[in-house]
């Protein structure tokens, strides 16, 4: 596997790790040639101390040092150049990155996938990352090359000694690696446990006024607590289980100072070696091991991003993408389902089952049936937020799932039942329909969508801040802005997912009438559960249990007395309920 298949990292993010590992080995060396100046400064002065040699005139030596210093200070400036500054600046490519696939992707993948565990992966797994570009693989890979060549060089001055003094090393990093299979499931264990805690905390700030209603705080808080305790206790383990061998491979690895200490008194009393040459080799093992300190510390580090982040970032990565021709030139409008079946997961029931109908350019058409009978699937479908399992869906003739998602969603205009806002402006959130309308443009959807009145009461009017979803609305405000987008955005082809559902009666038919005479000539698919609301479509599909059980005008569904029938009906009865008080109408 390559750098960049290991470590999820991006061409030029190799590329810079590479040379970051480079310059540490350039500091690497550098600093050991000051160590080798050292040496060679004490070998002439003792030499003058021991046998009267005259000292060598020290201007060059001090024209050295200065040299020296400068060419460290370079490669110190180049190194923390490379593992930090071109390292942050990939990290910040790369979350792009990561939101950029994420934007690719189709629904089905986030319909499978937690939103916490997606959160974690954009930050707490690139935040990993990026702590590894930068602290640990530079230094690891340029300490492994450095120490490489210093060990070449040890064994070609005296092999024995160089033995002494390296053989600590491979021993120390094969017990490192060998304990992996210890620590990685710790590893992976803590991450799931962090996973759970994301969620359980998401849940309770999502679900806040159900919670504080339903008198659950305290019972959801001693959940809390449980989350913690637990990634408490696996953090701790995980901890110990990597920090008990990384300090005892640090000790081991120490013990090339005794050894070579050892070696060379024995040599040094035999005649084998002289006094200098020992003295020089102590002076390289007390800085040879200096650089794989800060490496091994991070090795933990290193092996939850291989073991746990980098295979989670490279998973995004290898989802299958929706992609699709740009070039989209349909032949008309119409919206066309052939016998089309779709299921939300392998191996699940499917949510609609050979739904076949057609939504004619310049009609309404109304789905309308009993909830979960796949009327929001079918619009979903029809915007290629999903593809279909069977079948096909065709805009203007052309098969929507041979169109990239974005060239075909500049032909929808789109208002679903969940509406989602953003921490923006009124404007801000309205002008998202269409990103170069004028203002003048903006204020005339939000007139036709009924959001110029409660818009102007608001402390800023259009330029205030709506809060997050728009918090600070009401729900039949939220969706209102949300027609306003759409009306905005102009597209030839409009679903309505229940556009009108938290208006008043005022509202509503207000709002109707502005739709009916924006949506003129344009393909209008619209799911409503008040049938009143769906009496003047052009065409109605009816669907029960995902399937098309009958379809036709207002007018010829009522004549055959089936479904739609019924329901009409039913919410004509229903019409006239009323809330009856605990007293009886004669009772004080």
């Amino acid at each position: 596997m390559g750098m960049r298949e290991k470590y999820a990292l991006t061409a030029e993010g190799a590329k810079n790790i590479r040379l970051g590992a480079f310059w540490t080995v350039v500091v690497n060396l550098v600093a050991m040639f000051g160590v080798g100046f050292f040496f060679y400064l004490m070998e002439q002065l003792i030499a003058s101390l021991t046998e009267g040699v005259p000292l060598p005139d020290m201007v060059p030596y001090a024209v050295g040092l200065v040299v020296f210093a400068v060419v460290l200070w370079v490669a110190h400036w180049f190194q923390y150049d490379y593992t930090y500054g071109k390292t942050y600046r990939e990290s910040g490519k790369q979350r792009i990155s990561l939101g950029e696939r994420m934007r690719e992707l189709p629904l089905s993948f986030f319909g499978k996938r937690d939103l916490a565990d997606l959160t974690e992966t954009i930050m707490t797994d690139a935040t990993t990352m990026e702590h590894v570009y930068s602290h640990v693989l530079p230094y690891l890979y340029g300490t492994y090359i450095s120490t490489a060549i210093i060990a070449v060089c040890l064994l070609v001055f005296n092999w024995q000694l160089a033995i002494a003094a390296l053989w600590s090393v491979p021993v120390a990093f094969a017990i490192l690696f060998w304990s992996r299979r210890f620590s990685a499931p710790l590893m992976r264990k803590t991450r799931a446990c962090a996973l759970a805690m994301t969620e359980n905390t998401q849940e309770m700030l999502e679900c806040v006024r159900e919670i504080r209603a339903t008198n659950q705080v305290a019972s959801y808080l001693k959940q809390a607590d449980g989350y913690i305790d637990r990634l408490e206790k696996t953090m701790f383990k995980s901890e110990v289980g990597a920090g008990i061998p990384v300090q005892s491979t640090q000790a081991i690895m120490r013990f090339g100072i005794a050894t070579t200490i050892l070696a060379g008194s024995l040599m040094l009393a035999d005649g084998s070696i002289g006094f200098m040459v020992m003295f020089g080799f102590l002076l390289v093992v007390s800085r040879i091991y200096a650089p794989f300190d800060q490496s091994m510390l991070m090795l933990a580090e290193l092996f939850m991003a291989t073991e746990v982040a980098a295979p989670r970032m490279k998973a995004l990565y290898d989802e299958v993408a929706a992609t699709g021709s740009e070039d989209f030139s349909p032949q008309g409008h119409d919206v066309t389902f052939e016998d089309v079946t779709f299921s939300y997961g392998e191996g699940d029931e499917p949510v609609v089952s050979n739904v076949s109908f057609v939504a004619k350019e310049g009609d309404v058409t109304a789905l309308v049936g009993p909830s979960g009978s796949g009327k929001s699937t079918l619009t979903k479908l029809a915007a290629r937020f999903w593809d279909a399992d069977g079948g096909r869906v065709l805009v203007g003739g052309v098969d929507a799932s041979t169109i990239d998602p974005e060239a075909l969603l500049k032909d929808y205009s789109v208002v679903f039942q969940d509406v989602l806002l953003f921490d923006d402006t009124v404007m801000g959130n309205i002008r998202l329909g269409r990103r170069d309308a004028t203002d003048e443009e903006v204020l005339a959807a939000a007139k036709a969508a009924m959001c110029d009145d409660f818009v102007r009461k608001l402390p800023q009017g259009y330029d205030t801040m709506i809060g997050e979803n728009g918090s600070k609305l009401s729900g039949g405000e939220r969706q209102r802005i949300s027609i306003a987008r759409a009306l905005l955005k102009n597209s030839p082809i409009v679903l309505l997912d229940e556009a009108t559902a938290s208006l008043d009666v005022e509202n509503e038919s207000q709002v109707q009438e502005a739709l009916s005479n924006l949506l003129a000539g344009k393909t209008v698919i619209v799911i409503a559960h008040r049938m009143r609301t769906v009496m003047n479509a052009d065409k109605i599909v009816v669907l029960d249990e995902g399937r098309v059980v009958e379809q036709g005008s207002p007018a010829e569904l009522l004549e055959q007395n089936g479904l739609f029938s019924r329901m009409v009906k039913l919410q004509s009865e229903s019409s006239g309920w009323s809330l009856v008080g605990t007293k009886a109408s004669g009772e004080d």
